[in-house]
């Protein structure tokens, strides 16, 4: 194993000591002992960028399963690096606002830092995997372990119904992205990222092409909440503070602009990838600032501005896609788009991560997140002010800010969409620089509501259920250092990024387009002169803070939209008719009753041995090598079928129990003219234990009732019985008449002594060549042994206790 696929997995194991830590340092915040490690691994990530500025990439491969493509190869380029910082440095900064914001005392910190230790493993291996499979197991990695982070404060309802919710609907399109890997694999025979994106020119006129895009498109827009699907990161936010700086500005979430970005060179070569992209991310933008202006409660802001800025991302992401339609043009306008959409992640990484540290502060310090309670915070907390000013004017794209310069390219890369002559559709890209537009209006006034809501303004006390005070200097160091990056990266963006992360990650976007001259240096500027981008930030700021001053007049918009056609309540709507639909159909056949369940299972053995050996035309009758039959066995075959017939007709539970134990002695004798004594050996000890355990057992039975003793023939039962026996008849004739392989024995015979050294065969098959097989049963009547003892136990102790 590699040092990267160690550092990869790294976090997982360092999750299994966890819970040791906990238990043997109590005195000491479980957070210490975690938060090295994403530190050494920042550091170690760090070290790469000296590679992947040249377009150098790393790659190490572990052998999984190599038969069928599937091994663990760790790649490193700038495309994984970048997040691989992201989910490293940003953790490492949860981690330690967490340590001040968790108290030791009142949380289970031993299942917080293994849940989150969990996730972070779970991202590096998406983000650093080049097989597709292996990405797909991290991926759904990411999906569990955010469930267990959301629902972390599991004995509050609303923790479980949001991590639920996510669950549900990232696994469900983990599930199509799945589909979408395995068609990818039929259409190009590999699961290797690389191997795909080198046949993407091959495989576009593919008939599985479009449905291969479909269902990955479906897989990360449910994973970083693109509309419809963006309902389950509202919810998401009743997981603690820490957990939602983590998840929704640096990870979780990303992980699906990560995919877009990855998959780019290989769907990007049909314009409906760009279309699709760059549609839900722009309708997305909208919906999410529209819907985060309505919002009380500051995390609630906080989760519907996250799930804008991810239609921004994407909608970037998609416009940019379009530069692999003009490979020749060497300073192809569309690179501006996929520039500004990576630049404005990193730049959402820094002003939300602080933002959502800001909103914990002020709930851990006066109670309450709900923005009509509170008021007048600046003059007891000054600096936890100053960071929300920093991260939400860069949020509303205010210089001197990081986000004014991205948000100034995502104007450039959306004026660019009117000149893509792509897919026949230009009407329609009039749309997009107005949606665009409006949309970061409705950014502009949730940012000021945001900051000037909660710190300026009048002060209530009384609605307070803390007094408020400045958090302790631990608490503040996180946000501080994000804060202070959001104000470096605005005035020296192209030495910090441009070189050594934007470009590196471009060129892993777009490979095809290095052999093209096609220039991956960026240079971000912070002016540009008086520019159409330059008017609308005017604008937006103008319009925004009109619209902010005048919010109680114009609000009564948002009761225009009926609750009925909200899609959490659609989502509510199938989430309870499926629950009462599977319990109605679970009621109609789980009836308590072994006989019922057994009429299930027999009819359908029948049912499907039946149609199999008709389909495959496999019953065969051949009796050339099938021995003489004498008397005795038409005998004792006469005696085994009399003995199972008075068996069912008994009227008594004793008789039953001696009648079917002389079945089982009579089989033995079978054995014993056949010449295998162990056999009959073995099974008249069976039989012994049976007829006892069956004995004991009697004595516990109630007594028959009299109306219980009465054999009454049940058509059901013996059309059923009669098609078990000739089902197992015909298939065991079959399995003799249909010989494809020599028979075992042989191989038995002529190595029992030569290579056991044992005479009797019986037992070597056992113990040496199936020495396994019977370690294993061995190991399965011990497990069940002390499973019956456990319950006898169990059992005596609620006796005594009684």
């Amino acid at each position: 194993m590699s040092l990267l696929h160690l550092a990869i997995i790294a976090p997982l194991l360092w999750a299994i000591l966890v819970p040791l830590f906990y238990k043997s340092f109590r005195q000491i915040h479980t957070g210490w002992f975690v938060l090295p490690l994403p530190i050494i691994l920042f550091i170690y990530f760090f070290s790469f960028i000296s590679t992947t500025r040249h377009q150098a990439i790393v790659m190490e491969t572990l052998n999984w399963i190599p038969s069928m493509g599937i091994n663990f190869t760790a790649k490193v380029d700038g495309l994984g690096l970048l997040f691989a910082l992201l989910i490293t440095g940003i953790g490492a900064l949860v981690i330690l606002y967490s340590i001040y914001y968790l108290s030791k005392t009142k949380e289970k910190l031993n299942t917080f830092y293994t849940y989150l230790l969990l996730f972070m493993g779970a991202m590096l291996g998406v983000v650093l995997s080049d097989n597709l499979i292996v990405m797909y197991a991290f991926w759904e990695l990411t999906s569990f372990s955010s469930f267990l982070l959301i629902g972390y404060w599991y004995h509050r309802e609303k923790s479980r119904y949001g991590a639920q919710k996510s669950m549900i609907i990232t696994v469900f399109g983990g599930l199509a992205m799945l589909g979408g890997i395995v068609l990818l694999h039929l259409m190009t025979g590999s699961f290797s990222i690389t191997e795909i994106i080198s046949q993407s020119q091959d495989i576009v006129s593919h008939s599985l092409f479009i449905p291969a895009l479909l269902c990955v498109l479906l897989g990360a827009f449910t994973k970083s909440a693109q509309f419809p699907f963006h309902i389950w990161l509202p919810d998401a936010m009743e997981a603690p503070t820490p957990v939602s700086a983590y998840l929704h500005s640096a990870t979780m979430v990303k992980a699906g602009i990560y995919l877009v970005a990855r998959l780019t060179p290989v769907f990007a070569v049909d314009g409906l990838w760009v279309w699709l992209v760059a549609g839900f991310g722009i309708v997305t933008l909208f919906w999410g600032s529209f819907s985060a202006v309505k919002q009380t409660d500051l995390k609630s802001i906080l989760a519907f501005s996250t799930v804008s800025q991810l239609g921004l991302i994407m909608s970037l992401l998609g416009v940019g896609a379009a530069a692999l339609h003009f490979p020749g043009v060497k300073d192809n306008l569309y690179i501006v788009a996929t520039t500004a959409a990576v630049f404005h992640l990193i730049n959402h990484a820094t002003f939300k991560g602080s933002l959502f540290m800001v909103a914990g502060i002020v709930d851990h310090e006066t109670g309450t997140r709900d923005i009509r309670k509170l008021g007048g915070l600046m003059h007891f907390m000054p600096i936890t002010f100053t960071i929300a000013i920093i991260g939400t004017f860069s949020m509303a794209g205010l210089p001197p800010f990081n986000g004014f310069l991205s948000k100034e390219m995502f104007f450039t890369g959306m004026l660019h969409v009117l000149e893509l002559d792509l897919f026949n559709i230009q009407s329609v890209a009039i749309l997009f620089p107005i949606i665009a537009w409006i949309a970061s209006v409705f950014t502009f006034i949730y940012s000021m509501m945001l900051v000037f809501k909660t710190f300026t303004g009048k002060h209530q006390p009384e609605k307070l259920d803390k007094k408020p005070h400045e958090a302790p200097i631990g608490m503040l160091i996180s946000p501080t250092i994000l804060a202070s990056l959001v104000i470096i990266i605005f005035f020296f963006p192209n030495s910090l990024l441009s070189e050594n992360i934007i470009s590196p990650a471009l060129a892993a976007i777009f490979p095809s387009l290095l052999n093209t001259g096609t220039e991956f240096v960026t240079h971000i500027g912070i002016w540009h002169g008086p520019t159409p981008e330059l008017f609308m930030t005017l604008g937006v700021i103008a319009l925004g803070i009109l619209l902010y001053l005048t919010f109680p007049k114009w609000r009564k918009v948002y009761k225009l939209f009926p609750d009925k056609l909200a899609l959490n309540r659609l989502y509510d709507g199938i989430i309870d008719r499926s629950q009462s639909g599977s319990y109605r159909l679970t009621t109609s056949y789980m009836t308590g009753s072994i006989r019922s369940y057994l009429v299930y299972i027999f009819t359908f053995f029948i049912i499907i041995l039946a149609t199999s050996l008709v389909v495959k035309d496999a019953f065969k009758l051949d009796t050339v090598h099938v021995s003489s039959i004498g008397i005795y066995e038409l005998l004792l075959a006469l005696f085994v079928v009399i003995g199972a017939i008075s068996t069912v007709f008994a009227k008594t539970r004793l008789a039953s129990i001696l009648l079917l134990g002389a079945v089982g002695y009579t089989v033995s004798l079978f054995y014993v003219l056949f010449r295998a004594p162990d056999l009959a050996l073995t099974q008249l000890v069976i039989e012994t234990v049976s007829v006892a355990l069956f004995l004991v057992c009697f004595y516990h039975l109630p007594k028959l009732r009299k109306e219980d003793s009465r054999v009454r023939f049940k058509l059901t039962n013996a059309l059923i019985s009669v098609g078990v026996g000739v089902m197992v008849t015909l298939i065991a004739l079959s399995a003799h008449s249909n010989k494809f392989f020599k028979s075992i024995s042989q191989y038995y015979i002529e190595n029992t002594y030569t290579e056991a050294a044992g005479k009797n065969m019986v037992n070597v098959i056992l113990v040496d060549f199936r020495g396994f097989d019977t370690l294993f049963e061995i190991t399965v009547l011990a497990i069940a042994s002390l499973g019956i003892y456990g319950m006898i136990r169990l059992r005596l102790t609620r006796r005594d206790e009684e």
